[in-house]
C-alpha cells in the first residue's frame, strides 16, 4: 500500500491467470521541470520513467496497465513518458477514466492497446506556452514544430489520420474560450483515436490475452532454440 501512497502504482498478482500485472496511474497534472504547488495532484516524470525501465526489465512482471485521469501538463515530460511506454516490448494496455486531456492524449495512445470508458473525455487543442512569449515569427515556427511532434506521435500510435487529428486540434466554436475539441468515449473510438470502448474488466481481459500470446511466443522460441522435441535430442 505504501507504493500506492507514494507513487500511485501497484503490482497485481493473479493466481487464476498465473500472471503478474503492474498498474500505473497517471493522474492530475503531468509535472515538468518546475515543481507545481502542493495543492495540485501531479504525476512526476522522475518517478514514472525509472518505474517503466524497471517494469520492462523485471522477470516478475508480465504486463503493464496504465490508468489515466489527467488534465494534461508539460508537453516534453508527457512525451518522454509516452515514448518510453511506446518503446516497451512487454504487453501494455491503457484505460482512460474521467479524462485524458491535452498531453494525456499521447499518453493514452502510447500503449499497445487503448481503452476509454463510455463517460470519459479527451480534449485535443493546440500547444500553449506559459511565461514570456517573444512576438517574432520564430515563436510560431517553434509552436508548429512542437505540435508536429505531438501529431506525429499520436498518428503513429493510433488509427486516427493526421488530417482528422489536426481538424480536432484547430476546431473553433466548441470550446467557449479556447480552440480545440472535446472527444467523448464512443467518438474517440469511432475516429480511431482509441482502440476500444470499455472499462477495467475489458482492459484486464485484453492485457491477459496479450500476456498469454507473448508467453506462447516465448515458449515456441525456446522450443525451436532447443532443437525441437526430446525426439531430436
Amino acid at each position: 500500500m505504501d507504493a500506492i501512497r507514494q507513487i500511485g502504482s501497484l503490482t497485481l498478482e493473479s493466481d487464476k491467470k498465473k500472471s503478474s500485472i503492474h498498474c500505473l496511474t497517471i493522474v492530475g497534472q503531468v509535472e515538468g521541470h518546475m515543481i507545481l504547488p502542493p495543492q495540485n495532484k501531479t504525476t512526476k516524470y522522475e518517478h514514472v520513467m525509472p518505474q517503466l525501465a524497471a517494469i520492462e526489465e523485471s522477470d516478475e512482471i508480465d504486463g503493464l496497465l496504465i490508468l489515466l485521469n489527467t488534465v494534461g501538463g508539460d508537453v516534453e515530460a508527457g512525451l518522454a513518458i509516452a515514448e518510453l511506454i511506446a518503446g516497451m516490448k512487454k504487453p501494455t494496455v491503457s484505460l482512460v477514466l474521467g479524462g485524458g486531456h491535452s498531453i494525456g492524449v499521447p499518453l493514452a495512445v502510447s500503449a499497445q492497446k487503448s481503452f476509454i470508458a463510455p463517460t470519459a473525455s479527451m480534449t485535443v487543442h493546440p500547444v500553449r506556452l506559459s511565461g514570456t512569449v517573444i512576438g517574432v515569427p520564430q515563436t510560431m515556427t517553434y509552436f508548429e514544430k512542437i505540435q508536429d511532434r505531438i501529431v506525429d506521435f499520436v498518428v503513429e500510435n493510433s488509427h486516427v489520420s493526421a488530417e482528422d487529428f489536426r481538424k480536432l486540434m484547430m476546431k473553433t466554436g466548441e470550446l467557449t474560450t479556447d480552440v480545440g475539441s472535446v472527444v467523448y468515449g464512443k467518438d474517440a473510438v469511432d475516429i480511431g483515436l482509441i482502440d476500444g470502448l470499455g472499462s477495467l474488466s475489458d482492459a484486464l481481459e485484453c492485457l491477459h490475452a496479450m500476456i498469454d500470446e507473448e508467453k506462447g511466443r516465448e515458449t515456441d522460441a525456446a522450443y525451436h532454440h532447443s532443437g525441437g522435441s526430446d525426439l531430436h535430442q
